[in-house]
């Protein structure tokens, strides 16, 4: 039987709903559970895959191709259950799907209303394809009081209504703002929370109560008592010095406790937290540090690489080291490398701002043999600086960004895929026309790449629209820049490298959506440890 917990957040946005979901999961996979993790997204975008990363973090794209929300990632990350297409949705999505109805005629004769149209269409999204899970988790974007998120909240009221309460649990993440002139957590912002909750029929089960300072008993306590909620289910949720802790501390403070209490099922078998507790002595005892620069164009939001970050991150927790991290604002143009590099990594991005100043460091990181990795966009650059600065193709360029020169770099128009052939047309629309999701790799024999994956057949997911031309193979093959990794077909590059430096590495594709914890990312750890060995050079 599935058992459905519903996670909501209210008082503001950014409580870590994302986190705290995982965090459960974890806890519950923990003591042996199977659990499947769901993002519903208010927001009337199809999905985020056109929005700006400043502004809505990083896109997270599954293994079947789905542009999505970057706590999927986290979903990914904690429990190690991939995630498909079916576990995010959007308003956009829902409304999308609901006048493809209407005008193909499936309500032909009836007035399209929210409840039951709009509402059965994500009760739909819900209860499909969870036979044989122990618990499906469902997190719901923004705020409780939002209006576009009404016909979620009604939904899931429906569901509760429907399964009833030993299938559906409601957990409520708020906050305790500390004001500082009075020196006290204030619990009202909770009740008036869980008070708007309520207004729509829905009572929480579990409430967890996010505080930057420490929470008393006689806080919780009162917030039992205003919110009709028992007092052991009102859960403290105070800041952790890692997301890697998050899990410990919610199991100590009886989150996973609660819920299982809630189900009566049995909850005092303890779970198996031995591999949380080993990233966080990796955490807390590295042996090692190394300064990793990050040349990238949305620094301002770190949210914009929260994948890439935590691939990074894994690796150093392998190699018993810390990992810190230099920014490098590639929209400055040419910088001089920062002091004290031990490695440049040259992420994604899209369009013309901060070329030069990504070409300009990778420039660099190869004369002055600095390990370099470039991911996506950062691995075309790395080509087009090879090109022009070793080739002396000085007109070398990508379409994506110049209207003349040599393209080194051009859109793709056709691909394949496991269901055949892909086309694109250009002008056609943005959303959802990359290459997206995972497509295989061969591996060049005897190349470094072989030796990172140590095989030589991989899978990795792609997010992009150009590729490296192939017409330029050869020329920058005897250069020195080798095609270690090609597609099936031998068409689309995948893989460069240079043999004769301590690590110059690019790759088409984005490794660090499939980094976890307990599985860092070859490619990472080879990046991490060379950076350790070029310090200590």
């Amino acid at each position: 039987m599935t058992r459905f917990i519903f996670i909501t957040g209210g008082v503001v946005s950014s409580l870590g709903k994302g986190l705290a979901s995982a965090s459960l999961a974890a806890l519950l996979q923990a003591r042996g559970y199977s659990v499947k993790l769901r993002k519903l997204d208010p927001y009337l975008n199809v999905d985020p895959g056109t929005m700006s990363p400043t502004q809505h973090g990083e896109v997270f794209v599954t293994e079947d191709g789905a542009e999505t929300d970057l706590d999927l990632g986290h979903y990914e990350r904690f429990t190690g259950v991939d995630a498909k297409k079916t576990d995010n949705v959007t308003a956009g999505q829902i409304y999308s799907k609901l006048l493809a109805k209407e005008r193909k005629g499936d309500y032909l004769g009836g007035t399209v209303q929210v409840i039951p149209h709009v509402t059965d269409l994500i009760k739909e999204f819900i209860l499909n394809d969870v036979k044989g899970i122990d618990f499906a988790l469902c997190e719901i974007g923004g705020t409780v009081g939002d209006i576009e998120a009404l016909p979620f909240f009604e939904a899931i009221r429906q569901i509760g209504y429907e399964l009833g309460q030993e299938k559906c649990a409601f957990l409520h993440l708020t906050l305790l703002p500390y004001i500082e002139s009075a020196d006290e957590l204030k619990t009202k912002p909770t009740q008036h929370s869980v008070k708007e909750l309520r207004s729509i029929g829905i009572q929480p089960s579990v409430l967890l109560c996010r505080a930057e300072r420490p929470v008393t008993k006689s806080h919780l306590e009162k917030i039992a008592t205003m919110c009709s909620v028992p007092s052991s289910s009102v859960i403290a949720a105070p800041n952790a010095k890692s997301i890697y802790e998050v899990p410990m501390v919610y199991h100590q403070n009886g989150l996973d406790t609660e819920i299982l209490k809630f189900f009566k099922l049995d909850y005092k078998k303890k779970p198996d937290l031995t591999k949380w507790k080993k990233i966080m002595d990796a955490i807390e005892n590295p042996k090692k540090e190394v300064n990793i620069a990050i040349v990238g164009k949305y620094n301002d939001y770190r949210d914009s690489y929260k994948s890439l970050l935590e691939a990074v991150d894994h690796a150093a927790f392998s190699l018993k080291a810390k990992a810190n991290i230099v920014w490098v604002n590639a929209r400055k143009g040419k910088n001089d490398l920062p002091k004290n590099i031990d490695a440049v990594l040259v992420p994604g991005g899209f369009g013309e701002d901060g070329v030069e100043g990504k070409i300009d460091m990778i420039k660099q990181a190869r004369i002055n043999k600095i390990p370099c990795l470039g991911i996506c966009y950062g691995m075309q650059m790395a080509v087009i600086e090879y090109a022009r600065n070793v080739l002396g193709i000085k007109d070398a360029t990508s379409s994506e960004f110049s209207k003349k020169g040599s393209f080194l770099v051009g859109m793709m128009h056709e691909w394949q895929d496991s269901k055949g052939k892909k086309t694109k047309k250009a002008g056609s629309d943005l959303g959802g026309t990359m290459r997206l999701g995972a497509y295989p790799c061969s591996i060049k024999k005897g190349s470094v790449a072989e030796k990172i994956y140590g095989k030589a057949k991989i899978s990795e997911r792609h997010r992009h629209r150009y590729e490296v031309n192939i017409n330029y193979k050869d020329k920058l093959e005897n250069a020195g820049l080798i095609f270690s990794g090609m597609s099936p077909d031998n068409k689309l590059p995948e893989i460069v490298e240079i043999k004769d430096h301590p690590f110059f590495v690019g790759v088409q594709f984005h490794p660090e959506l499939k980094s976890k914890p307990f599985a860092a990312h070859p490619l990472f750890v080879s990046f991490v440890d060379s950076a350790i060995k070029n310090k200590n050079v």
